[in-house]
């Protein structure tokens, strides 16, 4: 019997970290479904955004985030990540994370939607790397921490609105475990590797989601997809990010015919908030030949260019592609803005179940994320998570979950195709631009793929299947639903943002689509 004071499902940075803080107060096994480094934070390029310099404040870190995200930010949320962000950097730096500096202080990178310089990187586009890699090691020899690879997380043990832990299943093994904790966090990512052209990796298709949504949690905002503007275009769907911060640095966006689009269309051009460069950018290429713009650095030094972006520069040159002339890009999906529901110290609507990280709906990204805020939302978070979860910390008598998943491996076949069928279907129906013919359509053709996929109790590709056409389904409803415009929901039949939708949409198992007031308090 596997018994824990803390499990951590993910390892992506808000698993590892609240791993971290959480093996400080007893016993922490950590569930992830591949390997440990097998996660968005790891693939992180940008950086991470905290209020470090003195010409900068919290209060203008705030209004940035409230302004990208379009009226929806819950403020008591956002005024803790911006006031908060700053004591997390330097408790990591004093643990020794290094961050790049320059000129014997920090290096600041300025992206999208920021106004002030304010975005730490670390081995100038690796932050994500950088970062991850350094809770690994704060970890992997740590005696209280016990890091379970290949393990995917199955279902919750849920008991009279409590949980008691996790269902696993061992994918080497291909048999089910029952692990028992006091606290539970689920870290286990975003959803975007759902569509066909994405940013991240295979894993990341909202299983998470669907398990929360299963075990009754409360789901919100789904109809919020970050579709990253600049990811390189090639002839297959392989789709590597080029950080915001190449435009920070003053990369330039071009049509076909060498112009400037960005110019017209906001007022800080190529750095406006990624949903309006993203639109911009599908707008173009509807009215060009070639699938992709440029990203164009050439009136940029290129010794610079290489110093700053040595994992960009080395990918673009494997692909045949001089990163200092210009990079044909196009928009990827990139970042769940919506997800579980949380209140300020990670709580779901479940007690002693706890999530953290892009998984996470807690009122920080609102409509649409501001570069960058989602890694220091991983330490903020986890961080009074797992303070929070000590505090109420009393013995529990633990019920018994009897093992009861097998496999049917003639169903994987079915599981693989489904998988692409619906990457495509979501690509087509819940894209960048989106309308009520094609989403009313994607909800019907998601009602017939269900119809058709294996539906055998308890057999893992089968819950596969389900888990995934349910998540689709809580983007595409969530998606009409909301009929306006706004962040990085895009809806050509309601182009304007509309005052009677500045609300979140929440949806739980078995009840009707609901609303939740924003909260513009503090």
């Amino acid at each position: 019997m596997h018994k824990y004071d803390y499990i951590i499902a993910g390892s992506g940075l808000a698993g590892l970290y609240t791993a971290w803080l959480a093996a400080k107060n007893g016993k922490v096994a950590i569930l992830t479904k591949s390997a440990i480094t097998e996660s968005n934070s790891y693939y992180a390029q940008g950086g991470i955004a905290a209020v470090v310099d003195e010409n900068d404040t919290p209060s203008l870190h705030f209004e940035d985030t409230i302004v990208a995200g379009r009226g929806l930010c819950d403020y008591p949320a956002v005024n803790i990540l911006v006031n908060e962000g700053p004591q997390r950097i330097e408790e990591i730096i004093s643990a020794g994370m290094h961050f790049d500096m320059a000129a014997g202080s920090l290096a600041l990178g300025l992206e999208g939607g920021h106004h002030r310089k304010r975005i730490l990187h670390a081995g100038g586009d690796a932050t994500g790397r950088m970062i991850t890699s350094f809770m690994i090691d704060k970890i992997k020899d740590n005696p209280n921490i016990e890091v379970f690879e290949d393990h995917a997380v199955i279902g919750l043990l849920n008991q009279d609105g409590k949980c008691y832990g996790v269902s696993s299943w061992d994918t080497k093994k291909n048999k089910e475990e029952i692990f028992y904790a006091h606290n539970t966090f689920l870290t286990l990512g975003g959803t975007s590797a759902i569509y066909r052209r994405t940013t991240n990796p295979s894993t990341t298709i909202g299983d998470g989601l669907a398990l929360a949504f299963n075990a009754g949690c409360k789901i919100g905002d789904m109809e919020f997809i970050q579709f990253h503007p600049s990811a390189i275009y090639t002839n297959s769907d392989e789709a590597f990010l080029i950080s915001e911060a190449v435009r920070g640095e003053g990369a330039y966006l071009l049509n076909e015919k060498g112009e400037r689009f960005m110019l017209g269309a906001h007022e800080l051009a190529e750095l406006a908030p990624r949903d309006v460069v993203a639109q911009a950018i599908y707008r173009e290429i509807q009215h060009q030949e070639q699938d992709f713009v440029w990203l164009s650095l050439k009136h940029l030094d290129s010794n610079m260019i290489k110093k700053r972006f040595p994992t960009i520069y080395q990918k673009c040159k494997d692909l045949g592609i001089d990163m200092t002339d210009r990079i044909p890009v196009s928009p990827a999906a990139h970042y769940t803005v919506g997800g579980v529901r949380t209140d300020e110290n990670g709580q779901s609507n479940i007690e002693n179940l706890f999530v953290c990280g892009e998984l996470a709906s807690s009122g920080i990204m609102g409509a649409n994320r501001l570069a960058s805020n989602s890694l220091i939302e991983c330490l903020v978070f986890g961080k009074r998570a797992v303070d929070y979860a000590e505090k109420q910390k009393k013995e529990q008598n633990f019920p018994k979950f009897e093992k009861t998943y097998h496999i049917n491996k003639n169903n994987a076949e079915t599981y693989y195709v489904l998988k692409s069928t619906t990457a495509n279907l979501m690509m087509k129906r819940a894209g960048i631009i989106r309308n009520a013919q094609l989403l009313s359509e994607g909800l019907y053709k998601i009602d017939k793929l269900r119809e058709d996929m294996p539906n055998e109790d308890n057999e893992y590709y089968s819950l596969l299947c389900h888990n995934l056409l349910t998540v689709a389904h809580l983007i595409l409803s969530s998606a009409l639903y909301r009929e306006e415009s706004r962040g990085g929901h895009y809806r050509e039949d309601f182009p304007q943002d509309d005052d009677k939708f500045l609300f979140h949409i929440i949806q739980e198992k078995g009840k009707d689509i609901a609303t939740q007031t924003v909260d513009c308090n503090l």
